[in-house]
């Protein structure tokens, strides 16, 4: 026995309409073609990615993850924590090949070879494999058991039910059944560790197979990131300490909804700032006569990441010489500011950008609560 989805109410549904209205919103923004859009994809799936590992301790710098997800050398992560993110960034790259796979099918072997990606780095943690004993989650903090989950004998059989389950669509909206995919998986506990991303991995999954958006742009796990000790709350409040899938778990769909509202507002708001900052660089270019592409590391620096020649490179489709002579340029314009030897350089931008960041972010409007009571 599985934790049951609840009956879905009537504001439940009414939030529901509203999500998908933004991911209406969103979808129909991703049709215009628009030079930013790949570093919006890129800087959401590395958001994503930081999100979910720093509810485990893993945390990185946006700089980074976006590094890790470009196959880069991060600039300040430990080698522990690098091998954490790449594992994930594996994983999520699957996910995101799966997503329009005809011929995908959600069973054990997937869920295990993905748990296998995450963590194969460490064999000690037995990737891929079912645990073998009893789990408990520990609150390292005040030194107590939160949670203990099913017997090791029962998680085989638990899996089974809860792939067929995924496999059976019917009527219940994809948010609330990539919700309860989560729930049942991290409370069934299966693996040894990385139990919470899987589950995260796994929502993202089933979110991403609905075809509406890209798995980027459908994603709580930023949100989760940032709200951890919420997150950390509403599971303990449907877990009540042990596995009791009788429970009741209307407030962790609530939770979940309201998270995919809350993230598709920002992801929508990302956008629009997006596009005015664009504008107004290609205004500042226009006017120094230089050229176009040299906005792709003025976003960079004006949303505050470190700059890298290899990545302008890549980014641009230019040689490594033409890279070079434009951040000197946008240096000596006063655009960007260097950072550090010439082996290792990155660049920042410098009062003028963020005199421009911060009166884009100064017309922002607040995000809107779904569930106000």
């Amino acid at each position: 026995m599985l934790f049951s989805t609840p009956p879905v109410t009537t504001d439940d549904h009414r939030v529901i309409g509203e999500i998908d209205a933004f991911r209406t919103d969103l979808r129909f923004s991703l049709r215009e073609p628009r030079r930013w859009r790949g570093q919006l994809r890129r800087n959401l799936r590395a958001r994503a990615i930081r999100g979910s590992n720093s509810i485990e301790g893993y945390d990185v710098s946006l700089d980074d993850a976006v590094a890790l997800l470009e196959g880069d050398e991060p600039l300040d992560a430990d080698q522990l924590t690098t091998l954490e993110i790449i594992g994930y960034r594996n994983a999520l790259t699957y996910v995101q090949q799966l997503a329009g796979d005809p011929h995908f099918c959600l069973d054990e072997s997937l869920i295990r070879s993905l748990h296998f990606m995450m963590l194969g780095h460490d064999l000690g943690k037995s990737p891929g494999q079912y645990r073998r004993g009893q789990i408990f989650v520990h609150d390292e903090e005040n030194a107590s058991i939160v949670y203990e989950g099913p017997p090791a004998t029962a998680v085989p059989d638990l899996m089974r039910e809860l792939t067929a389950t995924l496999a059976d669509d019917g009527a219940t909206p994809v948010l609330v059944r990539a919700a309860m995919a989560h729930l049942n998986l991290v409370m069934i506990h299966p693996f040894r560790d990385g139990n919470g991303r899987m589950a995260r991995a796994l929502q993202t999954l089933v979110l991403a197979r609905d075809g509406i958006l890209a798995p980027e742009f459908s994603s709580i796990e930023e949100w989760l990131g940032r709200n951890t000790q919420a997150y950390y709350d509403i599971l303990a409040g449907t877990g009540a300490g042990s596995w009791q899938p009788e429970r009741d778990t209307g407030a962790w769909i609530r939770f979940n909804l309201r998270a995919h509202h809350m993230q598709a507002q920002t992801v929508l708001r990302r956008i629009d700032e997006a596009s005015r900052m664009y504008a107004v660089l290609d205004e500042i270019l226009a006017a120094a006569r230089l050229p176009e592409r040299a906005a792709f590391p003025l976003y960079d620096a004006l949303i505050g990441l470190r700059v890298r020649r290899s990545v302008y490179e890549r980014e641009a489709g230019i040689e490594p010489g033409t890279a070079a002579r434009d951040l000197r340029f946008l240096v000596e314009h006063g655009l960007l500011r260097p950072v550090g030897e010439t082996r290792s350089r990155t660049y920042v931008g410098t009062d003028r950008l963020r005199e421009i960041r911060n009166a884009i972010a100064a017309t922002r409007k607040p995000l809107t609560e779904p569930y106000p009571r």
